[in-house]
């Protein structure tokens, strides 16, 4: 819809398309190179956010681990408490006992007990020296986290200390880019935008020099440069995909 009302509106030349593109390529440029000066520390604080996130995510799975270990622990304890008092049942059964055999076989079902609790006490033990490694490595992952926090707020100040004071510029070149798109159409956009992706610097637009493209600096035949200095049709550099515009300071000079 905003391509058929930009249209309609006005129909620019394909030079005037050219030439906008072309002031477009200058505008990003700019932009790029304040971007520069944030250098790596976009990328650093995603970094740190998703290794907070990673140190957040295993904090958790400590404590979902060392809650396990609790509730194994009440559990076997439990099992310890009901061990002793059906073996108190078992002792005052040997007293009425009318037999040796019936003595014998009271006396086992008190010796499986007390194996199992000793069982459980040595389960009992596992799960303290388990849980107190757990809050060791839950305590060394925390430290971890506080330093990574400290740090993030760091890059996160210099960043927003950047971005505020190159604010203006950047929407004063983005009100610039959005005059210089207003010509062009959005196909020859989409493959600026694509162009621009693929290429080093980000360079999508580069003029003629010295009979060479201003990308790759491959020869251009003569006849390819009269055709884009005619700005008819857009033309693409053969070596390296870039749209091939004629040097405006060129042309003045001529």
């Amino acid at each position: 819809m905003a391509t058929q009302k930009k249209a309609a509106e006005v129909d620019y030349s394909m030079q005037e398309k050219i030439l906008a593109l072309y002031d477009l390529q200058k505008i990003d440029s700019k932009i790029d190179e304040i971007n520069k000066v944030k250098g790596e520390l976009p990328l650093e604080v995603q970094d740190l956010e998703d290794e907070l996130a990673g140190l957040k995510t295993r904090i958790e799975h400590i404590d979902a681990e060392i809650e396990e270990l609790n509730t194994l622990t009440k559990q076997r304890k439990r099992e310890v408490d009901q061990a002793k008092i059906m073996i108190g049942n078992y002792k005052e059964q040997q007293n009425n006992v009318r037999n040796n055999r019936e003595f014998d076989a009271i006396n086992k079902e008190i010796e499986y007990q007390e194996l199992e609790i000793e069982l459980a006490e040595k389960r009992l033990k596992e799960y303290a020296a388990a849980i107190k490694a757990k809050k060791s490595q839950r305590e060394e992952t925390g430290n971890e986290m506080k330093e990574r926090e400290v740090d993030l707020a760091a890059k996160k100040s210099e960043l927003e200390g950047i971005e505020a004071e190159t604010a203006p510029q950047v929407a004063e070149y983005t009100a610039q880019a959005e005059q210089a798109k207003a010509k062009i159409d959005d196909r020859l956009l989409a493959a600026y935008d694509r162009i621009r992706r693929n290429v080093r610097n980000g360079l999508a637009v580069v003029t003629v020099k010295r009979n060479a493209c201003g990308g790759c600096f491959n020869r251009i035949p003569p006849q390819r440069q009269a055709d884009i200095r005619l700005g008819k049709k857009v033309i693409i550099c053969e070596y390296c995909g870039r749209i091939l515009v004629a040097d405006p300071e060129e042309s003045a000079e001529e």
